[in-house]
């Protein structure tokens, strides 16, 4: 076996390792995401902008594109094809841009897409006694969390004639009058902001494989090239 050979073979299963991981590491989001959408399945009438709901549908599609783009990785690197390989490297470089940009905006942009979000919640509670499903989930929320309205109580006195919701208050009340002082999405953000120092670890830790897939998987095409052009 040649030196070349030699390379290739070494970068191919380093590629193969990694971009395993890679694919485990989709598995272990959208896991994470599964399990979110599970324990949240109460909310599942409230807006996408709540909280938890949003990050449980951002872990579920990151997740399938990781997993995605691990097997496709892992593919090329067996197979030697530098079409599998140039396909795996965009698609990833693609996958690594968006993920910078999406965390660059959200940085940014956190308070205007917080004051968006409370404002589409808001806009819901007024079908809270047309629509039996919101008002599950809202009930459920409040219950949970102690808390009451997106900002504060006083969001429920335009939607329900200046009273609120029995889940405003402790349960065995007949009558609320003086709900929980926390609003539910200050207090749904800081449970997420509580549960999620883990994951955004192990979000770390795939963006670091992400950064050497990339790099391996054009090295390894780099040698495919290098070894056809001796075979010529």
């Amino acid at each position: 076996m040649s030196g070349s050979q030699k390379c290739l073979c070494c970068v191919k299963y380093l590629m193969f390792v990694f971009n395993l991981i890679f694919w485990l590491g989709g598995c272990g989001l959208f896991g994470v995401g599964v399990w979110l959408s599970f324990t949240q399945a109460e909310f599942s009438s409230l807006p996408l902008s709540f909280p938890s709901l949003s990050a449980a549908n951002l872990l579920l599609v990151a997740g399938g594109i990781t997993m995605v783009t691990g097997f496709l990785g892992c593919l090329g690197a067996l197979k030697e094809q530098r079409c599998l390989l140039c396909m795996f490297f965009v698609i990833l470089l693609l996958l690594v841009l968006t993920e910078v940009t999406f965390a660059v905006v959200i940085h940014l942009c956190h308070e205007k897409l917080d004051a968006n979000a409370q404002a589409e919640l808001k806009e819901g509670m007024k079908i809270y006694h047309s629509e039996p499903g919101l008002r599950k989930s809202w009930d459920h929320v409040q219950k949970m969390f102690k808390c009451c309205g997106v900002t504060n109580k006083t969001d429920w006195y335009d939607v329900l004639n200046g009273t609120l919701p029995l889940s405003c208050c402790p349960l065995g009340l007949d009558t609320c009058t003086n709900g929980w002082s926390e609003a539910c999405y200050e207090k749904a953000r800081k449970w997420l902001l509580d549960n999620i120092p883990s994951v955004l670890v192990f979000g770390v830790c795939i963006g670091v494989v992400q950064v050497l897939a990339l790099v391996f998987s054009m090295q390894m095409y780099c040698q495919i090239l290098h070894a056809e052009k001796n075979l010529d």
